[in-house]
Order: C-alpha cells, then sequence, then structure tokens
C-alpha cells in the first residue's frame, strides 16, 4: 500500500516537471529571444546617422569649387594608415573571441576581448595625436568642420565599442554567464566591432583617398 502511494506521488512528480518544461518550452516558442533583432535595428538607426553625415560631406564636396578649399594643409596618411590597419586587424581579434565562447573557452574569450580593447585604444590614441598636430582647426573652414564631425562621431563609437567589451568582461566574471548557449553579450559587441570598421573603412576613403 506504501509502496503503491510513493509511486503514485512519483508519478505525480513527473508529471508535474514534465508541464513545467511544456509550459517553459511553449512560452520560449511564443516569447522568441529578439534581442539580436533589436539590437540590428539599432545598428541600421546608427548607419543612418553617418549616412547623413556622408551625404552632408559629400554635398559640400560636389559643390565646392575646391577641395578641400584652397590653404587647408594636406592630410598625412601614414599614422591614419596604420589606424586603419590596427582597427581592421582586430575584427579578426574579436572574431577570436566569439569563436572561442561558443567553444565554452570563457578564458580565450576574455583573453582575445582584452587585446581587442587594446588595438581599440591605441586607434583612440592615434587619433588623439592626429588631432594635436593636424594645421587647423574645428573652425578653419567646412572641410576641417565636417572632418572633425566625422572622425570624432567615429571615436566615439569606437570608445563605446571598448566599453561593451568591458561590460562582457565584467559579466564574464560569473561562472556559466557566458557559454556556447548563452553568448549574446559576446555576439553583440562583435557585430557592433565589425559595424564600426567598416565605418571607418568608408570614412578613411572619404577623407583621405577620394
Amino acid at each position: 500500500m506504501q509502496g503503491s502511494i510513493a509511486d503514485q506521488g512519483s508519478l505525480e512528480l513527473n508529471h508535474s516537471e514534465v508541464a513545467t518544461s511544456t509550459a517553459a518550452a511553449s512560452h520560449h516558442a511564443e516569447h522568441p529571444d529578439l534581442r539580436l533583432f533589436g539590437f540590428i535595428l539599432f545598428l541600421t538607426s546608427e548607419s543612418m546617422l553617418f549616412l547623413g553625415l556622408f551625404v552632408a560631406y559629400l554635398t559640400f564636396r560636389s559643390v565646392a569649387t575646391s577641395w578641400p578649399p584652397a590653404g587647408t594643409p594636406e592630410l598625412e596618411l601614414l599614422l591614419p594608415g596604420i589606424n586603419t590597419i590596427i582597427l581592421l586587424s582586430s575584427s579578426l581579434v574579436i572574431h577570436k573571441a566569439d569563436d572561442a565562447v561558443k567553444a565554452n573557452d570563457v578564458a580565450g574569450m576574455r583573453r582575445w576581448f582584452l587585446i581587442t580593447m587594446a588595438m581599440g585604444i591605441t586607434f583612440l590614441a592615434g587619433q588623439l595625436y592626429e588631432y594635436n598636430h593636424l594645421e587647423f582647426g574645428l573652425k578653419t573652414n567646412l572641410f576641417s568642420s565636417t572632418f572633425y564631425v566625422l572622425t570624432g562621431f567615429h571615436g566615439l563609437h569606437v570608445m563605446v565599442g571598448v566599453i561593451l567589451m568591458s561590460i562582457v568582461l565584467w559579466r564574464s566574471r560569473v561562472p556559466g554567464h557566458y557559454s556556447s548557449e548563452k553568448h549574446f553579450g559576446v555576439e553583440a559587441a562583435e557585430i557592433y566591432w565589425h559595424f564600426v570598421d567598416v565605418i571607418w573603412v568608408l570614412l578613411f576613403l572619404l577623407l583621405y583617398i577620394l
């Protein structure tokens, strides 16, 4: 009799676990994880901001009799070129971090993120060095104003990317926070960093090459 009651209790417990699992699966199906989709929409809106700046720059250039205006010192290519190599290489590095976390190598993810952050900070330091040695200021002419606005706005995004990576590193101190199944933060930081790199390539071509 007691065995029968125990079996019945165990059966009811199993039914309860199955029901809970089914409810959780149903909830997940009804409410899918849309964080990545929302993040892509956010980057799309950021792209529109940069697109507006690019269009303004190209408009100013098309209507100007000479561009840059006469008397504007030429931009040096060496430091921006080095900065470009650093930033593009950092995209490969941060992808290593994504590969590491998907292999449950959180320590490796931290290592690659730290290297990427160092490269981003080096880029910002190079940009500040360039600003300090330019022979024109923000209000010198239309070209100088658009130059500082475009590169400064991009530099702000690089800084935000470094902050995002630092937040991921801080959260990774909690065991199990990131794994092969849970890595949205790592993936979002990587996508954002690729976005920053693509924007810089376009800026480099517009401002320094074309």
